[in-house]
C-alpha cells in the first residue's frame, strides 16, 4: 500500500475504515498533478490514439506538459479533459473533425470565461453558440432541423463524476519521497 492510498483508508475515530470513495482534497491534488494521457482518453471516453492524434494535429494539446520527445508524457489539466469531452460530445452529435476545430478556434477567441459557461446550439450540420441571448453561427453552414442542444455546464458535470473515479489512482502513481 502506497502512502497515498494510506492515508485514504485511515480509520475514523469509532476505528472503522473511512470509505474507499476519493475525498474532495484527492480531487483537488489530482487536478494539480495532473491526468496521464492513457487517464483522460479513459475519461473523455476515447481511445488513446485518437488522443494522440488530436496533440499531434493541434486540435488541443496537453497543458500541464506535452510531449517532447522519446520517453516523455504528456499531462493534461481538467480544463483540458473538459475541452476534450466536448469535442467527443460534438463528434457524437455529427459535428465533422474539421468542423470542430473551427468551433473551437471561435471559442478560444470568443469566449473569455469558462468554457463551460458557453452554450452550444447543433442544429443539422451546424453549430452555433448562445452568447448573451444571442445565438452566433459558428460555421456560417445553412439551415437545418434542430437536433440537439446542450449546455457546456452538463458535459462539466458529467466530467466531474469521471474524474472522480481516478482521483485515487493519480495519486497512487506518484512516486513517494522519505523525510528524514
Amino acid at each position: 500500500m502506497t502512502d497515498a492510498s494510506a492515508a485514504r483508508n485511515t480509520s475514523n475515530p469509532t476505528g472503522k475504515p473511512v470509505s474507499d470513495q476519493p475525498r474532495i482534497s484527492d480531487k483537488k491534488l489530482a487536478e494539480t498533478l495532473g491526468y496521464s494521457g492513457t487517464q483522460t482518453a479513459s475519461v473523455v471516453g476515447i481511445s488513446y490514439r485518437q488522443l494522440d492524434y488530436w496533440a499531434r494535429t493541434d486540435l488541443i494539446r496537453p497543458s500541464l506538459s506535452d510531449a517532447s520527445g522519446s520517453g516523455s508524457r504528456r499531462r493534461y489539466s481538467y480544463t483540458d479533459l473538459l475541452e476534450l469531452k466536448t469535442i467527443k460530445k460534438l463528434l457524437d452529435a455529427g459535428i465533422k473533425l474539421e468542423q470542430v476545430r473551427k468551433v473551437f478556434d471561435y471559442l478560444r477567441e470568443h469566449v473569455t470565461t469558462d468554457i463551460a459557461s458557453a452554450h452550444l446550439v447543433i442544429e443539422g450540420e451546424s453549430v452555433q453558440v448562445c452568447d448573451d441571448g444571442e445565438l452566433i453561427d459558428v460555421l456560417k453552414n445553412g439551415q437545418g432541423v434542430l437536433n440537439m442542444v446542450f449546455s457546456m455546464s452538463g458535459v462539466k458535470n458529467e466530467l466531474e463524476a469521471d474524474v472522480a473515479e481516478i482521483a485515487s489512482q493519480i495519486l497512487d502513481e506518484q512516486p513517494h519521497r522519505r523525510i528524514g
